[in-house]
């Protein structure tokens, strides 16, 4: 994988709080708020095409902002027999597979379809499937199972919309889709914002403040969440 480029004269340092969040944004010359860009427009078709991507998260009570570099798009997660890997060939489809660290053994195929996300939660294990292309956009939330022979899966939440990033936080599931932002507590989903703005511009990462404040890292800049209204913001990167 290759390496993710930290654009440090950008990279937001501040305490949890709205007022600082704000502020961030405020003072960057780098980034612009703007209205929220919608398809057609010229503005949202222009961001549709832009060269770079940024990736929200949070260090150490701060959010870095860094320049999204290519990398591989699979996931992994190691048992204590093997691990676990997640493909995702987008429109050639993708797999779940189980590797054994015996190198004798053969991989097991768990699930077909292309895997976003792998992950333990309550020493409990899921995946979330995705799929965005042409006019599909679907994904879906399952359990893994172990079994005797290998696992089962049992599917729990269907988006029906392509999940693109996911994470956790006061054990509730943050979801940004292709579309639209979700919430997941207690394995009910809660839809957040419907039809959002940011369709064409491919969520990435997710970077929690607090219960209210969210930050999204997507393609030509930077989005904000409200999670109690439902409101947006969006930063516009100015190098475009």
């Amino acid at each position: 994988m290759p390496p993710k480029l930290t654009i440090l004269f950008f990279s937001a340092i501040f305490c949890l709080n709205t007022s600082k969040a704000q502020t961030f944004f405020e003072l960057q010359s780098n980034f612009t708020q703007i209205d929220l860009p919608k398809y057609p427009s010229k503005v949202a078709v222009s961001l549709n095409h832009s060269n770079n991507e940024f990736e929200v998260a949070i260090n150490k009570g701060k959010l870095t902002i860094i320049k999204k570099g290519n990398e591989n798009t699979n996931c992994n997660l190691k048992l204590s027999n093997g691990t676990l890997v997640g493909i995702d060939n987008g429109e050639w489809g993708g797999q779940l597979l189980f590797k054994p660290n015996d190198g004798k053994k053969k991989n097991i195929e768990v699930h077909k379809g292309n895997i976003k996300f792998i992950f333990r939660y309550r020493d409990k294990i899921y995946f979330i499937e995705s799929l965005a292309h042409l006019s599909i956009s679907e994904g879906a939330l399952f359990q893994l199972i172990p079994a005797k022979n290998g696992f089962s899966t049992t599917k729990l939440i269907d988006f029906g919309d392509a999940p693109l990033a996911f994470t956790i936080f006061n054990n509730k599931f943050l979801i940004a889709t292709y579309d639209n932002f979700y919430t997941v507590s207690n394995f009910k989903k809660q839809l957040v914002v419907e039809k959002a703005f940011w369709d064409g511009l491919y969520p990435n990462s997710l970077a929690v403040l607090n219960d209210k404040d969210v930050f999204i890292g997507m393609r030509g800049g930077v989005a904000m969440l409200d999670l109690t209204t439902g409101s947006l913001k969006f930063y516009k990167y100015n190098y475009e």
